[in-house]
């Protein structure tokens, strides 16, 4: 039960003055729909204006709030601007410039009238003018502050409105008991968390206010991810020892890299014990992880149990259960798949296989842990692509089976340390960090889409030497329907110039089946390129594909471009990725560019990527709705993470635990940073 000082703050929008379902809904479209979401809904900066008797031309470039009064209008003609012409005190003259609507303009400015005007101050010349100004009656602008902070906002609600709306959800924010270490705290300077949110809406450029809120929330994924460790660590299961009889007898394609040997190490001393595993294995693009995978799943066969690996999407769990299937068929381990599209008889068939134990090794997406799906003896868990799964997820899928089995999560995007604090603290972490022998780096070069004509000339002769070749299609705006309309036009135009038997489409508004379909004929070599969106991102392994091209490709994150440039150099052939750029480039996209040219390293992109990538997510796209950070960025993350995790651990080894004054208060910093995997193992919560 959530604590009752914190239940004003936890009610509906609605539940505040003048709020009615108009307002209510606007608000949802920021995702604010508490008075916690209004609280927590900080400034983006600060407006500064200046009051000014005078129009000067050392006030260009500032906002001004300004009493004038009209004297002269000149109505544009056309598409020209309407002009109001007024004085200033000191008989100066101003124009006030108007590109639409001039009637409203003259109405809000009578000739010989007084009025307040705010905008920014320019000069024309020796002409000093204000485009679209503000009016207001001079008794208006009294009130009107020199300087507010400004947030963003949705259609409907204008800055006012909200600063409003924030006061009310402000005076709902209770003073709560301080969960930060006092010498950590004085060290900082920080004040209580009340005071800080306080603060921080007065002046949005208080860096000590933001700094104390942002380590709030990462204290509190923190304190949560080691009482999750710490109920793991509880638990007890099956230690699993095999006996190598399956080891021995599988060919390996290529000898172990010392990391993949170090790393089977690991995950082997893991699943001995009696309690499980929760391990974290981070592999950059190419380097063997599937090979780890299938050796800890045949490791958990020779000891009687079974293993099932999850894919985040069907074509990879398709791709895997291939793979898995042709290496396990000469040891007479059973490998099954298991997604949406299995149904009827088939499905049954699965079903009772898992059921009896007939069937060792099961792949698929989601489907393999819904609720009718039993198995006799579940003792390894591998999730592929671990960044599209969250804690509460982890959680749920050490919940099946006799005893809680076995996890190994694995993922193809590096992560940065700090990050991997953050979002798998509660895991044990093993890296390989080298490459099988004989993959060569893939040459990168930038091309700006001005040379368009030349980079499908050059495709021409790629295809003519019988060679494939993926083309990726920028993200438009964040939405699914453009990016498969951009992709859909880009497969026209290769259609037209190569023929339609030769170019492919995946997009991720086409189903499952039709896909997959494509992907099959373009791994079969019948198509020569296949134009995607980010849907090929994850997984998809062509060994004949060597030339990838990225269109638009300084609108994509660092760990995203690396991931797309994986897909290729996965043969014999030397490979090549072409960034496509557009012609409008910041210094941000230029180094991230820049970077992709220089390395293939995907640990060193994603550290990078950190420094680059200012405020937002760096693990991509979100899929699994796991919450992430709404106040803290990636780089107070990156430094204020490790103190945050030695807070915690403090708390929880020397500070009394959950049951101290301290830990009281860190228990409501949890229900408030709404960390709901740790909350439902808090006692009596």
């Amino acid at each position: 039960m959530r604590p009752e000082i914190l239940q004003p703050l936890f009610a509906e929008v609605e539940a505040l003055k003048g709020v009615g379902p108009g307002i209510a809904k606007a608000l949802a479209r920021l995702k604010i729909t508490r008075a916690l979401d209004l609280a927590l809904h900080l400034p983006a900066g600060m407006l500064e204006r200046v009051r000014t008797p005078n129009a000067t031309h050392a006030l260009v470039g500032r906002i001004v709030i300004l009493e004038v009064t009209p004297f002269q209008v000149r109505e544009g003609r056309g598409r020209a601007p309407s002009r109001i012409f007024a004085s200033d005190a000191d008989g100066n003259t101003v124009t006030l410039t108007f590109f639409n609507n001039p009637g409203w303009a003259k109405k809000q400015l009578p000739m010989g009238e007084a009025r307040t005007v705010v905008g920014k101050l320019d000069a024309f010349g020796q002409e000093l003018q204000i485009v679209h100004p503000e009016v207001m009656k001079p008794e208006e602008a009294q009130a009107l502050p020199v300087r507010e902070p400004v947030y963003p906002l949705t259609e409907g609600i204008t800055n006012k409105r909200m600063r409003e709306l924030v006061s009310l959800a402000l005076e709902r924010a209770p003073v709560l008991g301080e969960w930060v270490e006092p010498s950590l705290k004085e060290r900082h300077g920080w004040a209580d968390w009340r005071a800080s949110l306080t603060a921080i809406h007065s002046d949005p450029m208080r860096d000590k206010a933001r700094n104390r809120l942002a380590y709030d929330e990462i204290f509190a994924n923190q304190l949560a991810l080691l009482l999750i460790r710490q109920a793991s660590q509880r638990r007890r299961t099956r230690g699993l020892q095999g006996d190598g009889h399956l080891l021995d007898k599988l060919r390996l394609p290529y000898e172990l890299t010392g990391a993949q040997a170090r790393v089977i190490d690991e995950i082997r001393g893991d699943m001995a014990q009696d309690r499980p595993m929760l391990r974290l294995l981070q592999g950059d693009v190419g380097s063997g992880k599937t090979l780890v995978a299938l050796l800890a799943m045949l490791h958990a066969v020779e000891a009687g149990a079974q293993a099932a690996m999850l894919a985040p999407t069907e074509i990879l769990a398709r791709q895997h259960h291939e793979t898995l299937r042709r290496q396990c068929a000469p040891l007479g381990v059973e490998v099954a798949i298991l997604t949406g599209r299995e149904k009827g008889r088939a499905r049954e068939a699965i079903l009772m296989g898992l059921a009896d134990g007939s069937i060792h090794i099961l792949v698929g997406t989601h489907a393999i842990f819904q609720q009718k799906v039993a198995y006799k003896d579940l003792g390894l868990v591998i999730v592929d692509e671990q960044h599209r799964f969250g804690v509460s997820q982890r959680l749920l899928l050490t919940e099946k089976g006799k005893h809680p089995p076995h996890l190994l999560a694995m993922t193809a995007t590096p992560i940065p340390r700090t990050l991997t604090l953050t979002q798998y603290g509660e895991m044990e972490v093993s890296r390989i960090d080298e490459l099988p022998p004989g993959r060569q780096p893939i040459d990168t070069l930038v091309v700006a889409e001005a040379k368009m004509e030349e980079v499908v000339a050059g495709l021409g002769r790629h295809l003519a030497a019988g060679g494939q070749a993926y083309w990726v299609c920028p993200l438009v705006e964040e939405s699914e329907a453009l990016d498969a309309a951009a992709a859909e036009e880009r497969a026209r135009t290769l259609r037209e110039r190569f023929g339609a038997e030769r170019v492919g489409l995946v997009h991720g508004r086409m189903k499952g089946p039709e896909k997959d379909d494509v992907m099959a004929s373009f791994a079969a070599g019948d198509l020569g390129v296949l134009v995607a969106t980010t849907v090929i991102e994850v997984g998809v392994d062509v060994p004949n594909a060597t030339l990838m091209i990225i269109e638009g490709a300084e609108r994509f994150g660092l760990a995203q471009l690396h991931q797309l440039r994986g897909r290729v150099g996965r043969g014999e052939g030397k490979s090549r990725c072409l960034l496509l750029r557009g012609p409008e480039l910041s210094e941000t996209g230029r180094a991230r560019l820049a970077l992709m040219r220089e390395t293939n390293d995907g640990f060193r992109i994603a550290e990078e990527d950190l420094k680059l990538r200012g405020p937002g997510e760096i693990l991509g796209t979100r899929q699994s709705g796991e919450q992430g950070f709404r106040i803290a960025s990636p780089e107070q993350v990156a430094a204020l993470a490790p103190a945050a995790q030695g807070d915690a651990r403090l708390l929880l080894d020397r500070d009394g635990g959950l049951d101290s004054e301290r830990g009281q208060a860190a228990r409501t910093c949890l229900y408030l940073f709404e960390r709901d995997a740790a909350v439902g193992l808090l006692k009596g919560g």
